[in-house]
């Protein structure tokens, strides 16, 4: 860590080794971190897990995507803390502990990108980058009140950096402001090959709005307003018109065999000691059967050939980033879990679809944070972007 201090607990208590970075270029002026599952040379890479930690040795490569960065003037201040091999959304580590909410301190974070949220939300770095296979930019992104992005899968580079499921990993960023979001962007994911049109058709998923309490729509309310304020009346939709289920399974029975095939060959070798979920997750992912990732592929396929022509290359869709504000850090296990499960249903459609999917901070309820989701079409990030930035700052209008 290059900062001198971090009350947030948002990052790995590494050395601090400068890394070098460009004089000048678009982001000269910007710190940021790096989750630790992207390498750094001069430094190890944990993968949140004591184990992964000790086998790491020093990299001597940077992840190109960090060294993109750097060569464009940010300055890198740390490399922050995940949850454990990313396997999981509350951003409590058994090993490691919780990086500290910057949007409602007594609250989890999110993760697994769970220190990279907490050090953009405490003001200790102008903008942080982490990954979403299963929502761990966007859960956390909701959580601390920030603008985070889960690109178009393949979008951005993932070499020199620790998977989970290589067919949904994606690589995105965190901001607390648009002009960030949009700067950061510009180099991260640069130019759309099919830009959206300045006014786009405005979907509304009718289906993933229904599955929020009262209370979530009508804190949200106000957020969709100001939404519509910009992209128009949205024409209403269902997202998963056959309905959530097999969508969550297809899913889970997905992300739970490729997460086996990366991690289980060390688990089964050394039996390091796993965290409480992080453990019961991977004993999930070692029983799943051959016949129910065959069918998981079938149904991925028809709903990617189904939402992608909804989207077709014009549309923006309106949804939820989670169920919820986040959870308190006091709640049990059980109770994480359960939140976990249902937060899945509305986060599995940019996962299932490798669609783009921005979180906007546009909304709180009982002094918490809370997120409202635009999705595109594929390669259609940046539009995305400025669309998030557009939104957001309407308010000041």
């Amino acid at each position: 860590m290059l900062l001198d201090r971090d009350p947030a607990h948002a990052f790995m208590p590494y050395p601090a080794i400068p890394v070098p970075h460009a004089s000048s270029g678009p982001l000269s002026g910007l710190t940021f971190a790096a989750k630790d599952l992207f390498d750094v040379a001069g430094y190890p890479t944990s993968a949140g897990s004591p184990h992964m930690l000790a086998m790491s040795g020093t990299k001597t490569r940077t992840a190109p995507t960090v060294q993109r960065l750097l060569d464009s003037g940010a300055r890198l201040v740390g490399k922050t803390i995940t949850d454990e091999l990313a396997f999981s959304m509350s951003g409590k580590n058994a090993h490691f502990g919780a990086p500290v909410n910057g949007g409602a301190p007594d609250r989890i974070p999110g993760g697994s990108s769970s220190g990279s949220a907490s050090a953009v939300s405490n003001g200790l770095c102008d903008f942080a980058l982490g990954t979403d296979t299963g929502g761990s930019v966007r859960a956390p992104a909701n959580h601390c009140g920030l603008f985070g992005i889960r690109p178009t899968h393949g979008r951005v580079s993932l070499e020199g950096c620790h998977d989970l499921a290589p067919s949904f990993d994606t690589c995105g960023y965190f901001t607390r402001d648009g002009a960030t979001f949009a700067r950061v962007g510009e180099v991260l994911l640069g130019k759309d090959p099919q830009p959206l049109q300045p006014s786009p058709r405005v979907l509304l998923a009718r289906d993933a709005f229904a599955l929020l309490h009262k209370e979530v729509r009508e804190a949200l309310a106000p957020a969709l307003r100001q939404a519509e304020g910009v992209l128009g009346q949205p024409e209403q939709t269902e997202a998963a018109p056959d309905g959530f289920t097999a969508l969550y399974w297809a899913m889970r029975y997905i992300q739970s065999r490729e997460a086996w095939t990366v991690d289980g060959p060390m688990i089964e070798r050394y039996h390091p000691p796993l965290g409480p979920g992080v453990a019961d997750r991977f004993e999930f992912s070692r029983a799943v059967t051959d016949a129910q990732v065959a069918e998981a592929q079938v149904i991925r396929a028809a709903f990617r050939k189904r939402f992608g022509a909804l989207l077709a290359d014009d549309a923006v869709l309106i949804l939820p980033t989670m169920p919820d504000i986040a959870p308190l850090l006091s709640e049990s296990d059980e109770a994480l879990n359960d939140y976990r499960n249902n937060a899945l249903n509305l986060l599995c459609l940019s996962v299932l679809s490798g669609l783009p999917q921005v979180s906007i901070p546009l909304a709180s309820r009982s002094g918490a944070p809370l997120g409202l989701s635009l999705m595109g079409p594929a390669g259609s990030d940046m539009s995305l972007v400025a669309l998030a930035h557009r939104i957001a700052d309407s308010a000041s209008e």
